[in-house]
């Protein structure tokens, strides 16, 4: 747990890495997939790949990083 300035037990300066300063975030996606038949189609932003249901069989779609 952080002390009160910030830096980490012990005082060693270790600050939490949030979603910006990490890797939890990759970017945008460009396109998302369904991982069961090979089904793409263009991103829409703000909605997550993972909630949409591919249209052809039904699997949640997977999101495809831009490089």
């Amino acid at each position: 747990m952080p002390n009160r300035d910030g830096t980490g037990p012990l005082g060693r300066g270790s600050i939490g890495r949030g979603r910006q300063a990490g890797g939890l975030r990759q970017g945008g996606t460009k396109e998302c997939t369904c991982p069961a038949c090979g089904y793409k189609e263009q991103h829409t932003r703000g909605i997550p790949c993972i909630q949409k249901k591919c249209p052809k069989c039904g699997t949640p779609m997977k999101g495809v990083f831009c490089s």
